[in-house]
């Protein structure tokens, strides 16, 4: 008996006695042990359904008892016995009598018996048997399948009882409405009588005539109802009615594009995680995967029931009436709310689990399932936040054909306003998070991988195409392979720019990218750009006549490693212009960093973190200005919203300067500023400083850790100290001063406060690898274990006196350099006019001199004091340069449109070279960007449409049989490139395509819009032309060909013209013309499509552009369909009139993808023949006119 049961053990004494005394069965049997072969023997009594055993026959306590109620009881064979007894015994037992009793409990072991005689077995076996109820127990079970089975009998009599009932209470109803209708009917007929006799004595021809007025009467109404319907479907109100049903249809088709994406995110992605975070060793872990898919799966359980709602309303039709479902949505929209807050959280995540190798095996596993379609988990993690703005647009346009009485309009109302203002938040987490998604697409096409795109403080800058030239030691181009060298082939290379590395890839045949094994991966830390080669370098002298100037140097300087050179050769000077432009900002805001972190601990008390810090404008919002949560390449908080006044300053911040910040800034401030008012906030920061820095922030720089300087500071009363301190230039060592080797600032290594510790190189240096720096430098921390000043420190401060404050500053050029800074060359000779201001280590030497545990010799407090001013007067210079020379080299259409703003541009540089101070890398910046200024387009090589259609005009023209698949598709690439090139940036802000002066304002968006149609019409004409079948099959077949050569020439907007002509109605219904075109031929075609199909907002297209090399051709529309996204979904301005600088920066994402493939240029040919043919008007048919000849081609089927 289990002892965690209880009984009364009186009661199972008195029926062990009753068993004993009137037991069914009793006597001695053989139990087995718990060992496999012990017996015991022992006296059994059967009393009703329990089993007792004693010890003894004369036993009063039993020594356990059996609950047999349900077992079985089976005879069983002998068991083997082992040993070498005498042949008597083993027969004694072979003879013994076997049986089992199986219980029917889970868990209880079966009772295994023996006896002497099989009789007495036999009547054991027979007694459990019947002590067990076996057959009551299946008598029971009959029983109760049989009254199961009349129970359902008397349920279904009682249902027909009922529907019977039903039935003649239906039929006494009815019978009682037929008698009433049959005494009406009798009372009518008795009515009628005295009519039907006159009736039947008229003449017939007064019954022939009242025949065709009943007939006229009908023909008239039915006339009447026709013209009414008819004017109803040509009526206003019929079309909107029609547009509307379109719009519907088109939102359950996206709504079940939506819902299939979100099947795919939890089922391939969200589920399988959660198992592998389970396993024994998780890639990942629970926590995360929570992160990474908040609400995920409750978003896809959501839109199910959106989506079987929308499907019953089209169920309906033509009856749909949508404003309930919204009411449904629009209570859940907080789910929606806390998916957009922990986006970019989730996106961080996912980049630091990617940092396991594991996991990231996992994923790509995951993204290979046929049903990802390519797309990575990051795109289905950002399509929830598209959905919105979707539906935005969709009851835009849903409310534009709705009638204002119609009964819900104001419902409509309310759901747009409400997913408004969840738009407005989605709008800002996207622009937030479009850095980490890029980042993490260009890794995931890296096939060897590159950690540092998973640090989410890389901020992207650009992309493109060049071609490194191969090098030598010492940054010499090896002159005998260049001969023999295909650049074109072997040295293109795919290069990516992030604010704090330089990346070369190679692309192989696949679209993968892979990184150079030496100098793939470059620090911008570790590099110094040379724009120019230098004058009396042969060398370069010779690459720049090789290469047409195009060419500029990368020297690396690692520290553990030998320096090299990258060169890398850029299709045009405007590309080269670019690049320079964004790679020296780069550089410029790590170096200045780094310089401005070492001046404020060489000088003051206050660190640059803590001082950015304790400025609440920084970080804390206002009423002027609001700040996101994401940081910016600065480690800054990013703008949201913010006046103009705090744009402008922002941009003027010495103290650091975005670059991700100026690109946004300079492609979108003519929405809320004009470019004059930047301009003068630019002059006014060169011409006055210190007029409008915070004073908090200066003080932050001048509190030294010298009480002494302090109380100079108080009773200097300066009054240009009245701005904030921001971080310095980059500071360039001259060429001329010492022919020592020039050696870059290393930002990483701990830094003393002697001068030796800065080793200055300017982030665009003018010189070779083998640049030289002043001697005024001292030697390395590492070998030079005493500060000493520098020679030039010690001969301004013996020759000249300090100057004071009393000094007023010209408004007409930047402040003088104090005169104990001037720099003297050795010898007493003076210095050349060009290099007479002091030299960058000595000017920094001066300034954190003053950290040191003793003062240098000769300089007092009034001349550290002036040292510091000095600082922020050249860190304006080279600020206000830096700005200009972005504008100018990649926004050079605002000076070609705007000759005042050039002029004005033009004066203020050439009053920047008339400053006799100024330091020789800034001298040499100004006259670059004055050059790039004055240069009437002598260096603009490209084809323009204008000069196409002028040389278009040959004395034969040429036929469609005439030219090959391959010209026609380099002229139509040519062709599209060049308008596509042609579109200024300007137009795309503004949605300028979409107004009714469209033409006015977005000329060269609308000529490209006209130009795809035109082609579009042509390859549709140049088909229907043809009479026979077999010609326009043909027909087919090659323009098919020459789209899949625009393919191969990633011209997908080419593509897509070609693909919309084949897809028109007047051409897609010719079914014995596509019967004729080959199997190979619509494979290709169906093949094309899909790469340029818009399913998914253009999906594949997207992927297909991310691994293509420019030069390119995207579709326009793509980009268009996106800016009317943004526009749509988020206003310019605020409420409280502050720009929405979160929308301006995903403008300013779009138009530098634009812009990324409007810089490269095809090396095509321009065969005037061929474009000839393709601009020729005459050969375009009309649609209407196409549809004609195409019923005449093959007319319609007989129904």
């Amino acid at each position: 008996m289990q002892k965690s049961v209880r009984y009364n053990e009186g009661h199972a004494l008195y029926l062990a006695f009753l068993a004993r005394k009137e037991g069914t069965k009793r006597g001695f049997l053989s139990k087995k042990a718990a060992e496999a072969s012990r017996w015991h023997e022992k006296w059994f009594a059967l009393y009703q359904n329990v089993l007792f055993y004693f010890e003894g026959e004369q036993s009063g306590r039993p020594a356990g008892m059996y609950l047999l109620e349900g077992c079985s009881c089976e005879r069983t064979p002998a068991p083997p016995r082992a040993g070498t007894g005498p042949g008597g015994a083993r027969d004694a037992l072979d003879k013994q009598y076997y049986f089992t009793v199986l219980f029917g409990h889970e868990g209880q072991k079966p009772l295994e018996l023996r006896c002497e005689e099989e009789q007495d077995g036999r009547e054991w076996t027979e007694a459990i048997h019947r002590a067990s109820y076996a057959d009551i127990l299946i008598e029971r079970e009959v029983l109760m399948q049989k009254y199961i089975h009349l129970v359902q009998i008397v349920e279904t009599e009682k249902i027909a009882a009922n529907q019977l009932r039903h039935q003649l209470e239906d039929q006494d109803t009815e019978i009682e409405r037929l008698k009433s209708e049959i005494i009406a009917l009798n009372k009518t007929k008795e009515r009628m009588r005295p009519y039907h006799s006159n009736q039947e004595d008229e003449d017939p021809d007064i019954k022939k005539i009242k025949k065709v007025q009943s007939f006229m009467r009908g023909w008239l109404c039915r006339r009447k109802w026709k013209t009414i319907v008819q004017d109803y479907i040509c009526s206003p109100h019929a079309e909107s009615m029609r547009k509307r049903n379109q719009i519907v249809f088109a939102m359950v088709e996206a709504e079940s594009e939506y819902v299939h994406q979100l099947h795919v995110l939890v089922n391939g992605f969200l589920r399988p995680l959660r198992m592998a975070a389970s396993s024994k060793r998780p890639p990942i872990s629970h926590d995360d995967v929570s992160s990474i898919f908040l609400n995920s799966e409750t978003i896809m359980f959501l839109h199910e029931i959106f989506h079987q709602g929308l499907k019953a309303r089209i169920a309906n039709w033509p009856t749909l009436i949508l404003a309930d479902l919204f009411d449904i949505l629009l209570p859940m929209l907080n789910i929606y709310q806390e998916f957009v807050r922990n986006h970019q959280y989730s996106l961080q995540v996912l980049a630091n689990c990617k940092q396991n190798r594991d996991f990231d095996k996992l994923l790509k596993q995951y993204e290979a399932n046929p049903a990802c379609e390519g797309r990575m988990l990051e795109t289905f993690l950002t399509y929830p936040m598209f959905q919105i703005p979707r539906y935005i647009i969709t009851l835009h346009e849903l409310l534009a054909h709705t009638p204002h009485e119609h009964v819900e309009r104001k419902s409509l109302e309310f759901a747009k306003s409400k997913l408004e203002e969840l738009s407005r938040v989605m709008h800002d987490e996207v622009s937030d998070t479009e850095n980490i998604r890029k980042n993490l697409a260009i890794e995931r096409m890296i096939v060897e991988g590159c950690d540092i795109l998973l640090d989410t403080s890389q901020t992207f800058i650009r992309q493109g195409s060049l071609i490194q030239v191969p090098s030598v030691e010492r940054g010499k181009l090896s002159k005998v392979r260049l001969g023999s060298l295909s650049l074109k082939k072997e040295g293109e290379r795919q290069c990516f720019l992030f604010t704090k590395h330089f990346l070369i890839c190679t692309r192989s045949s696949g679209g993968k990218l892979h990184l150079l094994k030496t100098g793939g991966v470059l620090s911008l830390m570790e590099c110094t750009l040379i724009e120019e080669p230098d004058a009396s370098d042969d060398d370069a002298k010779g690459s720049g006549q090789v290469f047409g100037h195009l060419d500029f140097k990368i020297v690396v300087e690692p520290p553990e490693a030998a320096p090299f050179t990258v060169v890398l050769l850029a299709p045009s000077r405007q590309e080269k212009a670019a690049w320079m432009s964004d790679i020296s900002q780069c550089v410029d805001n790590i170096r200045c960093n780094g310089l401005m972190t070492i001046v404020f601990e060489e000088n003051s008390k206050v660190t640059v973190p803590h001082m950015i810090k304790s400025d609440a404008r920084l970080h804390k919002d206002d009423t002027d200005i609001c700040f996101s949560k994401t940081l910016n390449s600065c480690k800054v908080p990013q703008i949201r919203y913010a006046s103009v006044e705090r744009l402008l300053e922002r941009l003027t911040d010495l103290r650091f300067l975005s670059i991700d910040f100026l690109n946004t800034f300079l492609h979108t401030y003519r929405i809320f500023t004009t470019a004059a008012v930047v301009l003068g906030t630019l002059a006014d920061i060169y011409k006055r400083p210190f007029t409008s820095i915070p004073a908090r922030s200066l003080e932050l720089f001048f509190a030294t850790s010298q009480g002494s300087r302090g109380e100079h500071l108080v009773d200097g009363k300066s009054p240009r100290l009245c701005r904030k301190f921001s971080s310095p230039p980059p500071l360039a060592a001259s060429r001329t001063s010492s022919p020592v080797r020039a050696r870059k600032l290393s930002l990483t290594s701990p830094l003393n406060s002697r001068i030796g510790a800065l080793d200055l190189t300017p982030s665009s240096a003018s010189s070779s690898p083998t640049a030289t720096h002043s001697p005024t430098a001292s030697p390395p921390p590492h070998t030079a274990p005493a500060p000493a000043p520098a020679p030039a420190e010690r001969a301004g401060a013996d020759s000249c006196p300090a100057p004071t404050d009393a000094v007023e500053l010209s408004p007409c050029r930047s402040p003088c350099t104090p005169r104990h800074m001037r720099y003297r060359q050795p010898g007493g000779q003076p210095a050349d006019s060009a290099y007479c201001s002091v030299s960058p280590a000595s000017a920094f030497a001066i300034a954190t001199a003053a950290a040191g545990h003793g003062s240098p010799p000769g300089f007092n407090n009034t001349e550290r004091t002036c040292d510091k001013e000095f600082i922020i007067r050249r860190t304006a210079t080279n600020r206000v340069l830096n700005v200009l020379r972005h504008w100018v080299s990649k926004h050079a259409q605002d000076f070609e449109l705007n000759n005042e703003l050039k002029m004005n541009v033009l004066n203020l540089l050439e009053e920047v070279l008339r400053d006799p101070d100024l330091l020789p890398q800034e001298r040499k910046a100004t006259a670059n960007i004055l050059r790039a200024l004055s240069q009437d387009d002598q260096d603009d090589v490209h084809l323009k449409l204008e000069d196409i259609i002028q040389t278009a005009d040959c004395p034969k023209a040429e036929c469609f049989e005439t030219l090959s698949a391959m010209e026609l598709a380099e002229q139509i690439t040519l062709l599209d490139h060049v308008i596509f090139r042609s579109i200024p940036y300007e137009e795309f802000l503004g949605q300028g395509w979409m107004k009714l002066d469209k033409n006015e304002r977005t000329p060269y968006i609308v000529r490209t819009s006209q130009h795809f149609n035109d082609m579009s019409n042509l390859v549709a004409s140049q088909i229907m032309n043809y009479a026979d079948i077999s010609s326009r099959a043909n027909a087919i077949e090659k323009w098919v060909a020459v789209a899949d050569i625009c393919r191969c020439l990633h011209n997908y907007n080419g593509v897509l013209e070609i693909s919309s002509a084949l897809n028109r109605s007047a051409i897609y219904r010719l079914k014995k013309t596509w019967a004729k075109v080959s199997k190979q031929t619509k494979a290709l075609m169906d093949k094309l499509q899909k790469t340029v199909s818009s399913e998914g907002r253009f999906k594949n297209l997207r992927e297909t552009l991310k691994n293509c090399n420019p030069p390119a051709v995207p579709y326009l529309g793509m980009y268009l369909t996106d800016l009317a996204f943004i526009e749509e979904g988020t206003p310019d301005f605020t409420e409280e009139g502050l720009v929405n600088f979160s929308k301006m920066r995903m403008i300013s994402h779009i138009i530098r993808e634009i812009r990324q493939f409007q810089q490269t240029s095809y090396r095509i040919d321009h065969q005037p023949k061929v474009t000839q043919y393709l601009l020729d008007k005459a050969l375009v048919i009309d649609e209407e006119t196409l549809y004609e000849l195409s019923l005449k081609i093959e007319p319609r089927l007989p129904a």
